[in-house]
């Protein structure tokens, strides 16, 4: 029987030889991993399950502080250490605490814990981001998760896939973001629930591994199960730089079914931003700028822009420039690798003379956690992948989704405005 690419991964990790749309199986992981908030949940149910004392490999766990780092209250504090507590208890080999490590999502690939061809389950929404990889990463709900922890496997729906394909090289200032962006405009929130998106195409060959890590972290955007890429030579580059494991490399049959083909032409594209309150309310940089939209707040950072290809690029359009004093920007580095490589190339020395303040690595303001709340009234352009009501503080905030060039250029005018347009360098 022909399989798509996420068809092939999970017959594999399930001990068939084929499987389809629809179909339950249980699935072998290769990892389980989880943060400080979901762990809590998980590591209480596994405290209550019979016979439940140690989990099935502590080499295939990854435990990352990284929503609430370092801890902004009591209640914070205790969360993470009862993290922490398990993860000596159990022996966990990468556990990730503050300082040696960052965002969950950027971590694990930097760490060399994801490969081609493995299933990884995450208790986070964003698990999805491994999809980069050509691997089959979803989120789950802590329950799963400890479930996970202690049989090392997990039960699945077999999804439909839906094959998205890219064609057409990004004008300027365009970037994986916008493109991801129109493609969530496109499907809407949730025009691809429970589907993988498989992404094809020319435009998304030519994209860098950070580009992949972008595209794939926002799929669940769309309400997809996972997003996933084929490997090549770029991503077994990156990967076996990092880990000498074996690993397999699967490729989607020729004549694999798909729910639907999406053709999806980048050669005219536009910087993109997704207005309040959806990440599918997107738009053109050109419509959204026709109004006069004032900001109180950039945030650049994230597990969807939170790289060191992305601080490069801010750092381009605002060395030797001063942010408009009416508002303030916020930069979280994905990890302590990212940050410590920006404190080398002088990224930070920029950034910090622009007048951003720079934060620990993690989520912080991206989900409303700390480090970058908004108040009432408050207008933010952010390179993070929601923008819910209340999702980065106050309800009665506003969150606009962009680029890191579109949110470096606004963080100079202190209004949303095109990258293309203003006295910037081109990058």
């Amino acid at each position: 029987m022909p399989m798509t690419l996420t068809e092939k991964i999970l017959a594999r990790h399930a001990g068939l030889d084929a499987v389809e749309p629809g179909q339950i199986i249980n699935a072998k992981v290769d990892l389980v991993l989880a943060n400080e908030l979901s762990a809590a949940v998980a590591i209480g149910v596994m405290r209550q399950m019979k016979g439940a004392d140690r989990v099935f490999d502590r080499d295939k766990i990854a435990l990352v502080e990284d929503h609430f780092v370092p801890a902004k209250d009591a209640q914070s504090a205790k969360i993470a250490k009862l993290m922490k507590d398990f993860a000596v208890e159990q022996k966990i080999t990468h556990f990730f605490d503050v300082g040696r490590g960052g965002i969950e999502h950027v971590v694990l690939p930097e760490e060399g814990l994801v490969a081609p061809g493995e299933l990884i389950v995450g208790g986070d929404s964003h698990t999805c981001t491994y999809g980069a990889f050509g691997a089959f990463a979803t989120g789950m709900g802590s329950t799963d998760i400890a479930a996970a922890f202690v049989l090392g496997e997990v039960w699945l729906k077999v999804p439909w896939s839906i094959k998205l394909v890219y064609n057409g090289k990004p004008g300027e200032m365009v970037f994986a973001k916008d493109i991801m962006l129109k493609t969530v405009g496109t499907l809407g929130i949730d025009g691809a629930t429970y589907r993988a998106i498989e992404y094809h195409g020319s435009t998304v060959d030519e994209l860098s591994i950070t580009g992949r890590i972008t595209m794939a972290n926002m799929a669940i955007e769309a309400g997809a199960k996972n997003g996933i890429f084929h490997a090549d030579a770029k991503t077994l580059a990156y990967v076996q730089e990092r880990t000498d494991r074996e690993f397999l490399v699967e490729k989607a049959d020729p004549d694999a079914r798909y729910e639907r083909e999406i053709q999806i032409d980048i050669g005219s594209l536009e910087p993109q931003v997704a207005c309040p309150h959806t990440p599918d309310n997107v738009h053109s940089i050109s419509d959204v700028t026709r109004d006069e939209i004032l900001v109180d707040q950039v945030f650049i950072g994230s597990c969807t822009n939170g790289y060191i290809e992305d601080l490069r690029v801010v750092a381009k359009i605002l060395d030797g420039k001063k942010i408009d004093p009416r508002l303030r920007v916020i930069v979280n580095p994905g990890s302590q690798k990212v940050w410590m490589q920006a404190a080398e190339e002088g990224i930070l020395g920029k950034l910090a003379g622009a007048g951003c303040v720079v934060n620990t690595p993690g989520c912080g303001a991206c989900f409303g956690g700390h480090m970058g709340t908004l108040g009432d009234g408050e207008r933010c352009i952010s390179t993070t992948n929601r923008n819910y009501v209340g999702r980065m503080g106050s309800p009665k905030a506003e969150v606009y989704l962009a680029s890191p060039a579109t949110c470096a250029a606004s963080a100079l005018t202190g209004r949303i405005t095109d990258p293309r347009v203003t006295a910037a360098v081109a990058v």
